[in-house]
């Protein structure tokens, strides 16, 4: 009974173990991305990074109703061949704008909110970043509150908490296994005393 109880502790503490150390791979992977999001828009002015050719961006208003809602992350991609009805998220000044691709002259390109009434002035298509080709609801808001330091210094108070919690847990568990090991030596020295008299 005892030896069953053991083993399904030591069961329960290697996956605990597992999920301790793949949420911190996980805690771990968005502190990174986080910083690097944060030194690309900093230092090296790039609003959007798109390593491998892939990049995110957050819609930051109305103008995509009803396709995109603010707060929705977008997967962007590179595209060179670009056509009318693309939706684009392309650099203005400092800013990221997410519209749709209404016409195309040249290197000439012109965009409109699909629920704005007029289009956008013409720019030239080397500003674009690339074409939307997948969405996340509301999954923007949360990376925009992790790309701010306090979002930052929450995601390391909650990898703190998560291991110091778990390897709390771990110590409490490995003492009660000692206690019932200490328990279950002291019975046998009472058992063979008693057979001993």
């Amino acid at each position: 009974m005892k030896g069953q109880s053991r083993a399904r502790n030591k069961k329960r503490n290697r996956l605990q173990i597992w999920l301790r150390r793949i949420a911190l791979s996980v805690l771990g992977l968005i502190i990174g991305i986080s910083i690097y999001l944060i030194n690309a828009g900093t230092f090296m002015r790039d609003p959007l990074p798109m390593p491998f050719g892939i990049g995110a961006a957050n819609v930051l208003s109305d103008s995509m109703e009803p396709v995109f809602s603010r707060g929705t992350l977008l997967i962007v991609k590179k595209e060179e061949n670009l056509k009318e009805g693309d939706i684009v998220v392309y650099q203005s000044g400092k800013n990221l704008i997410v519209h749709r691709i209404v016409r195309l002259d040249g290197n000439q390109v012109v965009t409109q909110g699909d629920a704005n009434n007029v289009p956008d002035e013409p720019f030239d298509r080397k500003m674009i970043k690339g074409v939307a080709v997948g969405k996340v609801p509301y999954a923007g808001t949360v990376v925009g509150i992790l790309k701010t330091p306090p979002g930052i210094i929450l995601l390391l108070a909650a990898a703190f908490f998560l291991t110091e919690h778990s390897l709390q847990q771990e110590r409490m568990q490995d003492e009660q296994e000692l206690e019932e090991i200490r328990k279950e030596i002291q019975r046998l020295k009472q058992e063979r005393k008693n057979q001993g008299d």
